[in-house]
């Protein structure tokens, strides 16, 4: 039986490896190469506490840069966040498109409905329809101690 590529065989370093298993690892070495963005389409878990989320924004450098965005899956919400810097603060955005549910994409200083061409800019405000609600915006501020906390549920207390 051949070995995977990406399994070293230590007792055989020279062995050649699986067909299958090298043409594949050789495609998504491809994909990654040709389309990076797609990397970017991977959420991060976080905890949520009683709606709150946390993220401690020198972990995440790409948030501290203006423009910069991450997706965040807190535990205990159905859908994804979208964060994004603003340049002169975050937005915390659904990413659920308010014309028939679709998940939109972030596409540089927009956020475009892959299915039927709505467009919102990064504070979720409709630039184009046919939606003409924006995106939904969850309360987000930066704490003195370098955290973003977003409220999932801004009508409940804490």
């Amino acid at each position: 039986m051949m070995r995977r590529c990406f399994e070293p065989d230590p007792a055989a370093p020279g062995a050649p490896c699986d067909r299958r298993a090298f043409v594949g690892l050789a495609a998504g070495a491809v994909a990654a190469t040709v389309f990076p963005g797609c990397a970017s389409v991977a959420s991060f878990p976080v905890r949520s506490e009683s709606g709150i989320v946390r993220i401690v924004l020198r972990e995440h450098p790409r948030l501290t840069q203006p423009g910069g965005s991450l997706r965040v899956q807190p535990d205990a919400h159905d859908t994804q966040v979208y964060v994004l810097n603003l340049g002169d603060g975050y937005a915390a955005l659904s990413p659920v498109c308010q014309h028939q549910g679709c998940i939109v994409n972030i596409q540089g200083p927009r956020l475009v409905c892959p299915c039927h061409g709505s467009t919102y800019d990064r504070d979720g405000a409709v630039l184009r329809g046919p939606t003409e609600r924006p995106l939904v915006r969850y309360p987000a501020t930066v704490t003195d101690a370098g955290e973003l906390v977003i409220r999932l549920n801004p009508g409940r207390g804490a």
